[in-house]
């Protein structure tokens, strides 16, 4: 006979250093449900073979701790709720993204992937016979000046650089060792919006000012521009909810930099976005506590709404679900 504890939906919570908000969506799911069991998730030199005690995993650190992912993927394996989506998760990148937006009718700037500009010791010049060289003049003059250097994969603005010339281009590309860059072009904005999404179709836009200070981007940007018309709010709610369904992420933050009134997408890869309540002031903060406890709770209830994968009809589960 299974226990009464066993039976339990457990969450488990995949945290860093972050307080506020793990805490606050234990405290809410527990709250919502008492049934729902919620705790941080803990591992130690997983075996391949046994299955992760949790119905649902709230991943909000792997992209700073590798090996956590593997695990992640164990847990999906075994049927385990995984937001977001550990195997999207770890091959999204920027541009790949960009194009997809493209693709899907959003506006993005203009964005070209660059090789690597050095490389693994036993990579040779036979090694590389598929590349030509990059013609910088060319580059320049179909992405303009200033334009923005950035890493294909990651996060948090770390290596971003805006140069503003020709030279400084080539300088900060030389700097960048085996760093996969893209190069971006600028866009001019006066509204700044960045929309918080959880579950996919849930969206909350709110401006949001990079030039400010870390703690007040979201608190302060309503005094350095102005407010979101209904028009401008709604599609911007719609292209972030298409692109959070187009990624599979369930937990994501989507920044448009608003020029002659069109959004154009500049950031959606934010798997573990920005949640803090320090951060985000705690209007914006109290509704993703609460989109996030639905999510949550929605998912351990519902064991069988995990994405389909290639391994599913192998393994006999249900081909539809």
């Amino acid at each position: 006979m299974v226990s009464a504890e066993r039976a339990r939906a457990r969450v488990g919570l995949l945290v860093g250093r972050e307080r506020s908000f793990p805490e606050a969506l234990a405290a809410e799911v527990a709250r919502r449900d008492p049934s729902v069991q919620v705790e941080l998730a803990k591992l130690e030199a997983p075996r391949a073979d046994v299955r992760p005690p949790y119905d649902v995993l709230v991943d909000r650190i792997s992209h700073e701790v590798p090996s956590y992912q593997p695990w992640l993927k164990l847990a999906a394996l075994y049927g385990t709720r995984v937001v977001n989506d550990p195997f999207w998760r770890t091959v999204d990148d920027k541009f790949l993204d960009a194009a997809l937006a493209g693709a899907l009718g959003v506006a993005v700037p203009r964005t070209v992937l660059l090789p690597n500009k050095s490389h693994a010791d036993d990579v040779t010049a036979e090694s590389l016979r598929n590349l030509d060289w990059v013609d910088w003049d060319a580059l320049v003059a179909e992405l303009g000046l200033p334009m923005y250097l950035k890493p294909h994969w990651g996060g948090g603005w770390r290596d971003v650089s805006r140069v503003m010339t020709r030279e400084e281009l080539l300088a900060t590309y030389d700097r960048s060792g085996r760093l996969t860059l893209i190069a971006q072009s600028e866009v001019t904005w006066t509204q700044y919006v960045r929309c918080l999404v959880i579950g996919q179709n849930q969206v909350r836009p709110a401006l949001w000012d990079p030039r400010l200070p870390h703690a007040e981007r979201y608190r302060k940007a309503a005094d350095s521009m102005p407010p979101l018309e209904d028009e401008l709010r709604e599609r911007v709610e719609h292209e972030a909810r298409l692109l959070c369904e187009a990624l599979g992420y369930d937990m994501n933050t989507v920044e448009f930099a608003i020029h002659d009134g069109v959004p154009y997408a500049i950031d959606f890869m934010n798997s573990a976005p920005d949640l803090d309540e320090a951060s985000l002031g705690p209007e914006h903060f109290r509704w993703v506590v609460q989109r996030m406890a639905e999510l949550v709770l929605a998912l351990a209830h519902d064991p069988d709404s995990a994405p389909l994968r290639r391994w599913d009809a192998l393994l006999g589960r249900p081909a539809m679900r």
